[in-house]
């Protein structure tokens, strides 16, 4: 594809032939990132041509892998701008923190990438519509990383539900039980051998370095996570989202806490969320909720054990003629009529890269399963109620003025305070 990488600057053509190769760049490759690596890795005519990363030991152990299995040896780079300044990259493959993704995003599309960007797209409101804005300005192919909207049986409950098989849906839930222990607490230390800690706080504010603050923990620290109902969650808010037909909510009110444990996490373990949707005239409901810990399995939704035992991660929707459960990212049933006769259903999975890949090849943005703005509106779902929970009341949100109704104290939590240097722009 570099070949190729000057015609795709105005606008995201494709391929001159599908056997031209495309470069990436995966950045922030420790958890979700070795998952990018390992199906980029599976792809013909896909190189991996370079590694970003702020911890020199998770690249050190990446590259041996990548040598281990028979293939070229990545540059290495910790600042993504570097990564930038090289032309011959098509595109660059984002799992780093969620503070990140925004920012790093509109920095690719500004060096004429494309991008796949992980979920949530945005640590915030006001970033989900920057990096959607960015995206139509330097009209570029970005995929979020919900990877169920690639899913062969998900994608086929869609289109049943589309063509009525369980009625008029008025309503559905999702579904996030899962076991996660305690944090504990950790002290401040000194920041670890090999660690650049000013280019992995990015946007936040800084702070004294912690193992709690680091490592996948930090999804449960405002500064950097979202809870998760922003980390598992996002992938069913927006099947729920899907299934049910709706963009923005008019209503959102969340309630829940951080119960049982005494640690350093600072979002809730525990939370429900309530979203009221307004189509046509016609009100609609969706419900969302969190568990940690202990709990049980609901409507076949867990009993697979598709994602450990012991975990409930899935939909639920239900509609005039009957109900269709989702179980994670592979499954659906459906049970019709007052009966609950055994309708359609399905296993099988699908590849949210492949789909990358394939709508860079045809250049189409339309090709893409999970575009960017789809991802962006499911993950506004994820900051309201957010806002919700943590000012305790419920909010009106007006997608037209894209605020909260007579609530100047929510509405300013849209944003943040960026650090110098790392600022989402305005104006993008």
């Amino acid at each position: 594809m570099s070949s190729s990488a000057a015609a795709l600057a105005p606008s995201p053509k494709g391929l001159a032939s599908p056997n031209d190769t495309i470069r990436i760049a995966c950045v922030g490759i420790r958890g979700q990132g070795n998952a990018h690596i390992k199906s980029y890795n599976a792809m013909k005519n896909v190189e991996i041509v370079a590694f970003c990363d702020v911890d020199e030991n998770v690249i050190r152990q990446r590259r041996a892998e990548q040598d281990k299995a028979g293939k070229k040896k990545p540059a290495v780079y910790s600042d993504l701008r570097k990564v930038l300044e090289d032309k011959s990259i098509d595109v660059i493959s984002i799992a780093t923190p969620n503070h990140q993704h925004t920012l790093q995003t509109i920095w690719s599309l500004q060096a004429g990438k494309h991008v796949y960007c992980e979920k949530p797209c945005a640590h915030n409101m006001f970033e989900a519509r920057q990096i959607v804005a960015a995206t139509r300005k330097y009209n570029k192919i970005v995929q979020h990383g919900t990877n169920s909207r690639s899913g062969v049986a998900i994608r086929e409950a869609m289109q049943h539900m589309k063509e009525g098989l369980i009625g008029d849906i008025y309503m559905t839930r999702g579904l996030c039980f899962k076991f996660r222990n305690t944090i504990g607490r950790k002290p401040f230390e000194s920041v670890p051998a090999g660690l650049n800690y000013d280019l992995w706080l990015g946007p936040a504010p800084k702070r004294e370095f912690t193992q709690n603050r680091f490592h996948y923990n930090w999804h449960w620290f405002w500064d950097y996570g979202n809870g998760d109902l922003g980390n598992q969650g996002i992938h069913e808010v927006d099947i729920c989202r899907w299934g049910l037909g709706v963009t923005y909510p008019t209503k959102v009110s969340a309630m829940g806490g951080h119960y049982m444990f005494d640690d350093d996490q600072e979002t809730p373990n525990t939370i429900n969320c309530h979203y009221e949707f307004d189509v046509a005239g016609k009100k609609k409901l969706m419900t969302f909720e969190v568990r940690h810990w202990m709990s049980n399995h609901e409507a076949t939704v867990g009993e697979t054990g598709n994602f450990g035992e012991g975990n409930t991660v899935g939909n639920v929707f239900y509609g005039s003629k009957g109900w269709l459960a989702i179980d994670g990212y592979n499954i659906y049933k459906s049970f019709l009529g007052k009966k609950m006769e055994p309708g359609p259903t399905r296993n099988e999975a699908g590849n949210n890269w492949q789909n990358f890949i394939d709508a860079l090849r045809s250049g189409k943005r339309e090709d893409l399963n999970a575009e960017i703005e789809e991802g962006a509106i499911s993950t506004t779902l994820v900051h309201l109620a957010n806002i919700s929970y943590r000012l305790g009341r419920t909010l009106h949100f007006d997608a037209n003025s894209y605020s909260i109704t007579g609530d100047k104290e929510a509405t300013a939590l849209f944003t943040r305070n960026y650090r110098e240097g790392f600022v989402v722009p305005k104006k993008v």
